[in-house]
């Protein structure tokens, strides 16, 4: 069987050179992440267009997600760089200083920081690693006294224990980059912390007239939980949403490490049950962005991540700056393939009391249990919109998922599903000659073979999103149809 869960890396310095990717691409990365904290928009369309030409060249596609900054929740900058807080010192954070700070204060890059925190208020700065209590606040001062001290450096995060910061999900920076993610194809655009369903519909409109104004398909909006506030309003954002990222690094700040396991559980199965997609990120191997092997715990961590039932797993500075990025994605590959190899099928009971509201959803869950109980090859989907293949994807299943289209933007979503294997398949509104094409197809790559069992979903008629209404089982060899020409 191909790697059912997929893996999600970010460009970086370590990764943009052709040589880099092509090896990127070749140990298995499905989705490369590009980082809009960093970069012009030049340097994004150049990584963009070195992507494209990477997969074209290993003869399959990958997607491009867009991660937006998101609000600069940020402290200023030290005249020499960085300081060293000690335990019961008074410090301020001052939001209308603009010049470098000592070890006494620093500016803030958020402005409204004053108005959001209260007496009391513990600030964690650099992802936990100093913690603030608020004294009091006098007009833009913010006066503290460290409770967990240690080096402090230039423009580290600040988070609110618990939440309650004002700041919006989308700057004018970010609208501005939904702009260039839509010039350069992207198939995700992942919105930093949003903290209801309005931040992902606001930003879907953004990117959805961006993508018409640049000529594309309409991206993926995946939501970022990062924010406490977030938590209680999970399943109105998973609704507005095409998937979620468990994004560990600063939930874990305003949530406490303790509460974030079993959060990533649930957000997990809350995604598969809305039939959304799930990224699982933050320091899955932290360790490699220096050493070549990782940690037995990270190791654990990733796979749990897949058993849980996570669509990607993703790598963050291992692959942007780390010094092995390639062995990481091969060290990944590995842990996740073993990890999909153990999973348990539970398809019968996953079907118990489950109703469908829509035909082509019918049909995708048939298939699968159909499938399952006549111990098929693989499961066939013809789609235009994919998502077939994603109601498919929600459920285990030990058999691979072919999900075969001749839409160029459908294909490079397809990378993020899980269990999904992507085909390009040549335009056919002919029902009969477009099953054989697609069997042909699956042939001549050795994924099916004569005398092989297989169920096959297409809709009628063709060329129409969310027409699948017909299920096939069919014997390769066998399928009696008018002569059809399968090259892609």
């Amino acid at each position: 069987m191909p790697r059912a869960t997929k893996i999600v890396a970010t460009l970086g310095p370590a990764s943009t050179e052709p040589d880099v990717l092509a090896k990127l691409v070749a140990a298995g990365v499905d989705v490369f992440r590009f980082n809009f904290s960093h970069g012009t928009a030049d340097d994004h369309l150049l990584r963009a267009d070195r992507v494209r030409t990477a997969a074209r060249n290993a003869g399959r596609e990958v997607a491009i997600m867009a991660d937006l900054q998101g609000p600069k929740i940020r402290i200023g900058k030290f005249t020499d760089g960085r300081i060293v807080l000690e335990v019961d010192a008074p410090f301020v954070l001052d939001a209308a200083f603009e010049g470098p700070g000592d070890g006494g204060h620093v500016g803030l890059d958020y402005k409204e920081l004053p108005r959001d925190v209260r007496p009391d208020d513990v600030l964690l700065l650099n992802d936990g690693l100093i913690v603030l209590v608020v004294e009091r606040v006098e007009g833009s001062r913010i006066h503290t006294t460290v409770r967990v001290g240690g080096e402090l450096s230039n423009n580290k995060g600040i988070n609110r224990q618990g939440g309650g910061l004002t700041a919006p999900a989308l700057t004018m920076k970010d609208m501005e980059d939904i702009k260039t993610a839509m010039r350069l194809g992207a198939d995700y655009v992942a919105v930093s912390f949003p903290k209801n369903a309005t931040d992902m519909s606001l930003a879907r409109l953004l990117a959805n007239a961006a993508a018409t104004e640049a000529g594309v398909a309409p991206p993926y909006m995946i939501a970022k939980i990062e924010r406490a506030e977030a938590i209680p309003a999970l399943q109105e954002i998973l609704d507005a949403s095409d998937g979620i990222m468990v994004a560990r690094g600063d939930l874990a700040v305003e949530v406490g490490n303790p509460a974030v396991p079993a959060l990533q559980k649930r957000m997990i199965k809350m995604a598969r049950a809305s039939n959304k997609l799930a990224i699982t990120a933050t320091q899955m191997m932290e360790s490699m962005i220096v050493n070549a092997i990782p940690t037995r715990a990270e190791v654990s961590d990733v796979a749990n991540a897949v058993l849980d039932g996570t669509d990607a797993v993703m790598l963050s500075a291992e692959t942007a700056s780390g010094r092995h990025p390639v062995a990481t994605v091969q060290a990944m590959s590995a842990i996740v393939t073993a990890a999909d190899e153990s999973e348990t099928v539970k398809l019968d009971a996953d079907f118990l009391d489950q109703t469908f509201a829509r035909v082509d959803q019918s049909i995708a869950y048939g298939a699968l249990f159909t499938a399952h109980h006549l111990r098929c090859k693989a499961i066939v989907a013809l789609t235009e919109s994919g998502s077939t293949a994603l109601w498919m994807s929600r459920h285990d299943i030990d058999l691979p998922i072919y999900a075969v289209t001749p839409r160029m933007p459908t294909l490079r979503k397809l990378s993020l599903f899980r269990n999904v294997r992507a085909i390009e398949m040549a335009e056919n509104f002919d029902r009969d000659s477009a099953l054989v094409q697609a069997v042909q197809l699956l042939q001549r790559q050795d994924l099916v073979a004569s005398g092989d069992l297989i169920v096959i979903t297409i809709g009628e008629p063709m060329g129409s999103p969310g027409g699948t209404n017909t299920l096939k089982i069919v014997k390769v060899g066998e399928l009696l149809a008018r002569p059809a020409d399968a090259s892609a």
